[in-house]
């Protein structure tokens, strides 16, 4: 039913990277003479970019972005220059001008990128074309995986012993609305998308005239010709339903035109009229009696496809503890063992409202893919559960490092109960003993609420009355005790796992987690991390793989210029004690 509310539709804007154009690989990529003379004369230590260039050379190989032109068409400008400057514009947080300008006056860009020292560059705009033809291409990944493997040929990756992961929420570029403010926003976007509409032809000059005909009254014009703020509208909730279900109205009546007329249907096309439609879907209903409705907040659709703003509709509303946002999620794992550069080896974008264990298993198969899967996977507790101990294990042979959740039940929590580890499972005979030795009456496999396999255990009634520890095992009317069991396998590797984070071992090996937090603040302060520059999920998406692209470059520079630090460094007084 949830599927009918939500269509998928696409982008109707026809990107500028549409058009033909075409890219012959080259051969020749070294640097010319006279920029090499004078950027080693500025720099005779060499910068991040020179170095990047002298030790891992142009890394992509013209030849993967082929796939992504025509063979005719206007020249492109050579994509590997595209990809690093891309890189570069992220490492020191540049925009689009910015990062074009740099191409033109700086030298070290010049060297990085093998160009003349007369090279006027191109216009800024180039940038956002390439971005748009990778994400068209499905090539955001590619670029990530690319670099990845070009470090592992140099040296400076291998599949590592410990690796680490963690996730933080991600803002979407958008003005967070109320639901009032959604509603008008999304019925003045779809306005002024048909008024807009400019292009040549017949059928497209009709538009803004036809829509002129059909506005109904001149509260429209006044209405709907500024942002819907709510400090201008009512405060009162009872008014501000009134005005809900006037806008509603207003939408209804203008989908049912364009819908009613052949010659105008095709605005149903648009982006914005399409959006519009199912907001409307999400937020109004027609009664018995044919009125407009506002649904209540329990008759909308979940979080997870509630749309939020027509201008950025595939943002939703996260929730994380006590952390509330809307946007979007940021998956990273890197490497953290202590005798090579911690390097990010996988970033995915998620929207908000997935849930960090449903992302460990694309982590462990994307690892496995580039032959980076490490011994032990270290993650904290929202990342496991009993399959994914199992899975782990058995399908990539790593040990899932996390705590896992204590056992909830009021026998455990109450420190003197019986809880389901107490008692003696002997899966063969299928059969469980209670810690006063009676033995289970029935066991039954049947799927839980979660379409889940579980395992349901009785006990005799008779036993269970008469026992003088009733009190402490079961709070059941029925007088007996039921137990609800995991298969085997997620059974005791659960169990094992209970066991195992409570020992010393455990902590010191876990202990090592903590340095995610510090790429995650890295991230966040110098590389924009948790704010999106774009809007969109794929346009996200790409903004986090050139981010960790990026903070790969900068702890590689430091690597190489040992001014790489692990841990916290100790304070100046505390290097005395070693002098």
């Amino acid at each position: 039913m949830l599927n009918l509310l939500i269509k998928d539709f696409k982008n109707s804007i026809v990107s500028s990277s549409s058009k033909l154009m075409s890219f012959h690989p080259q051969k020749d990529f070294i640097i010319p003479s006279e920029t090499m003379r004078v950027a080693q004369a500025a720099f005779p230590k060499g910068n991040i970019y020179m170095r990047m260039r002298d030790e891992l050379g142009i890394i992509y190989d013209e030849k993967i972005f082929v796939s992504l032109f025509a063979i005719q068409g206007q020249p492109a400008i050579t994509p590997w220059r595209l990809t690093l400057i891309c890189i570069m514009q992220f490492v020191e947080g540049l925009t689009d001008r910015q990062a074009a300008d740099a191409v033109r006056s700086r030298i070290d860009w010049k060297y990085a990128l093998g160009l003349e020292l007369s090279d006027r560059g191109f216009d800024f705009s180039v940038l956002s074309e390439f971005r748009n033809r990778l994400i068209e291409g499905n090539f955001e990944q590619k670029l990530f995986e690319t670099m990845l493997l070009r470090l592992r040929e140099v040296g400076l990756l291998k599949a590592p012993k410990n690796q680490r992961t963690d996730s933080t929420h991600v803002l979407a570029n958008l003005r967070q609305l109320s639901r009032l403010e959604i509603i008008g926003e999304t019925i003045r976007s779809a306005l002024n998308s048909i008024a807009a509409i400019t292009k040549s032809g017949a059928r497209s000059a009709i538009a803004p005239n036809w829509l002129k005909q059909i506005v109904p009254s001149s509260d429209w014009y006044k209405r709907y010709e500024f942002k819907i703020q709510d400090n201008h509208l009512p405060k009162n909730k009872e008014e501000r339903n009134q005005l809900a279900v006037e806008m509603g109205g207003d939408g209804f009546y203008l989908l049912d035109q364009i819908y009613s007329e052949s010659t105008v249907s095709w605005l149903g096309q648009i982006e914005a009229v399409e959006i519009l439609r199912q907001v409307w879907l999400q937020q109004f209903y027609l009664d018995p009696q044919q009125n407009i409705q506002l649904r209540t907040q329990k008759n909308c659709p979940p979080p997870a496809i509630l749309i939020n703003s027509p201008y950025e509709t595939e943002a939703r509303a996260g929730n994380k503890r006590t952390k509330t946002w809307m946007g979007y999620k940021v998956h990273l794992s890197e490497t953290c063992d202590e005798d090579a550069p911690h390097l990010i080896t996988y970033i995915e974008t998620k929207p908000a409202t997935t849930k960090d264990h449903e992302v460990t298993e694309n982590v462990h198969q994307s690892l496995d893919l580039i032959e980076l899967l490490p011994d032990n996977h270290l993650a904290d507790a929202g990342y496991v559960d009993a399959q994914l101990l199992v899975d782990s294990q058995q399908k990539y042979q790593l040990d899932l490092v996390a705590p896992v959740p204590k056992n909830c039940q009021w026998q455990a929590l109450a420190g003197k109960g019986f809880s389901s580890a107490d008692f003696d499972i002997d899966w063969e005979q299928q059969q469980v003993q209670c810690p006063q030795g009676k033995y289970s009456r029935t066991w039954k496999e049947q799927l839980n609420l979660y379409q889940q396999p579980v395992i349901v255990v009785q006990f005799k009634k008779t036993d269970c009355k008469n026992c003088l520890f009733r009190p402490d095992c079961t709070k059941a009317k029925n007088g007996f005790r039921t137990l609800t069991l995991k298969p085997q396998e997620l059974h005791e590797a659960l169990i094992n796992a209970r066991s195992r984070q409570k020992t010393k071992e455990f902590k010191e090996k876990y202990s090592a987690r903590a340095g995610i937090e510090g790429t995650i603040s890295q991230g966040t302060r110098a590389f924009g991390l948790r704010r999106c520059r774009y809007r969109g999920f794929p346009k996200t998406r790409l903004q986090h793989i050139f981010i960790a692209t990026a903070i790969n470059l900068v702890r590689i520079w430091q690597w190489w210029t040992e001014a790489y630090n692990f841990g916290t460094p100790a304070s100046q007084f505390a290097r005395l004690a070693s002098d």
